[in-house]
């Protein structure tokens, strides 16, 4: 089959046709490091993790480029209100989201470029922008002109009238709906200079000039969550196609991860992160469950859903066990056709899921009949589809956690569940007091406990 992927611009699902043959440049629109990750920031890792995967299987060399936004308004305004450095801010917290993209298996990227190593490169591309007339100078700041681009909208759908940009821009804009490529420098910011002052990047232009510079002017695919669409995705074709390059092919976007029908942010209070959902289940298993939902559907999370997909692993983890345990050492085989359909068509993952149970089941009876040699060869199978998803139970990179690990976590979280247990009691007697001293003991015991609509959740608080 031919592997066929919805495009956001077309709005239809193509074949696709990498633009040399055996290779695919992939940039993926990666954290912006203001803070510790959640779960709905290592959705889109996980998502075109599998992507990635699965071009590599189709036998394509893959240049996958990640990139990272490590100057921005709110990197700025939180490690100012921390009283630290924002350069220091934002290494901490790139950490902190590698560690989570290693935790759960996502692949490195082949580069992982971060905007302020991109400033002599943003400084090209603004020249040509206003040497085509597509953009001018004003007090210092740069802004695009988005009347003088007749593609504007394309991707998103936004008719002009309706066009916010949702920026904090300087002055000098001619026309409200024009975006920021360079703001103009503020008392005790960070800048870089230019022909036009000192100043640093708009976060649009960030991603053209990585982008390009590491994948060429014309690339096959960009991918990034569905709330990047507007503006920012909008706002890179823009500023691409009015400097000359035809840039990426193919556009992807994952959908979200929400709580109660809301999307997951810092904003709205309900983050739930990586820390905090390794206390309840094992890196793979959630890996398994982030990774569960077609990349374009929103994830709905829940306590209850988390722990389901957790148990379905676990039913393809103790049947590759068993056969490596009963019968032989297990290689990585070659996945089924049902499996191969269901990526080919759009990353169909819940039916490549649907794909590895059955042969789960299949593995299963044939082992209980006493039939060795099918048993294995499911389970190598089974193996070599569930790598692709990135969840291959007998995959080296799940053995570093050490089992006293696991076991101490589950010991830690009988006792503390104990204690949040007397609490709900104090609170559902009203007897506040009480349950105040709950949770400063948990507190002083280094325990952060926040309330949900799934009840209270704990985790250990971390230091950045």
């Amino acid at each position: 089959m031919t592997l066929s992927l919805y495009d956001t611009a077309s709005r239809e699902v193509r074949d696709f046709v990498p633009l040399r043959p055996g290779t695919v440049g992939v940039y993926l629109c990666g954290a912006t490091v203001q803070g510790v990750p959640h779960i709905g920031h290592v959705r889109s890792g996980i998502a075109f993790d599998v992507l990635r995967r699965w071009l590599t299987h189709r036998g394509y060399d893959v240049l996958f480029i990640r990139n990272i936004t490590d100057i921005d308004d709110k990197i700025l305004r939180k490690a100012d209100e921390a009283g630290r450095p924002w350069w220091e801010w934002a290494t901490t917290h790139e950490r902190a989201f590698t560690s989570a993209y290693d935790a759960l298996n996502v692949l490195p990227p082949s580069a992982e470029p971060r905007a302020t190593g991109y400033v002599t490169q943003m400084v090209e591309y603004m020249e040509r922008l206003i040497d085509r007339g597509h953009a001018y100078v004003a007090d210092g700041n740069v802004y695009f002109d988005v009347m003088s681009q007749p593609d504007y909208g394309s991707l998103s759908g936004h008719k002009l009238d309706d066009v916010h940009q949702g920026e904090s821009a300087g002055t000098g804009k001619r026309d409200p709906r024009d975006f920021t490529l360079w703001k103009a420098a503020k008392p005790d910011e960070p800048s870089w200079p230019t022909p036009w002052g000192h100043g640093r990047p708009g976060w649009h232009l960030e991603c053209s000039a990585m982008a390009t510079s590491l994948l060429g002017p014309e690339f096959d695919i960009h991918c990034g969550g569905m709330d990047l669409v507007f503006p920012h995705h909008e706002n890179e074709i823009a500023q691409s196609h009015a400097a000359g390059d035809g840039f990426a092919q193919y556009w992807l976007h994952n959908g979200w991860v929400t709580m109660s029908g809301e999307k997951m942010s810092k904003s709205l209070g309900n983050v739930v992160s990586i820390p905090a959902m390794l206390t309840k289940v094992r890196p793979v298993e959630l890996r398994y469950y982030l990774g569960s939902a077609h990349y374009r559907s929103m994830l709905e999370y829940s306590e209850g859903a988390l722990h389901e997909a957790a148990a379905g692993f676990r039913r393809i983890e103790s049947f590759v066990k068993r056969v490596a345990e009963r019968v032989a050492d297990v290689p990585v085989g070659d996945v089924n056709d049902d499996f191969a359909a269901a990526l080919d068509d759009d990353l169909g993952v819940p039916a490549a899921m649907a794909a590895v149970h059955n042969a789960v089941r299949e593995g299963n009876t044939a082992l209980e009949a006493g039939d060795a040699q099918k048993a294995l060869a499911v389970a190598a199978s089974v193996r070599a589809m569930t790598s692709i998803l990135g969840t291959d139970p007998l995959d080296e990179h799940w053995a570093s956690s050490a089992d006293s690990d696991d076991a101490a976590t589950g010991a830690l979280d009988v006792l503390i569940r104990a204690e949040l247990d007397r609490r709900a009691a104090a609170r559902a007697a009203k007897d506040w007091a009480a349950a105040d001293e709950v949770r400063d003991r948990l507190a002083a015991a280094g325990v952060d406990v926040t309330d949900t609509p799934d009840g209270a959740q704990w985790a250990l608080k971390t230091k950045d």
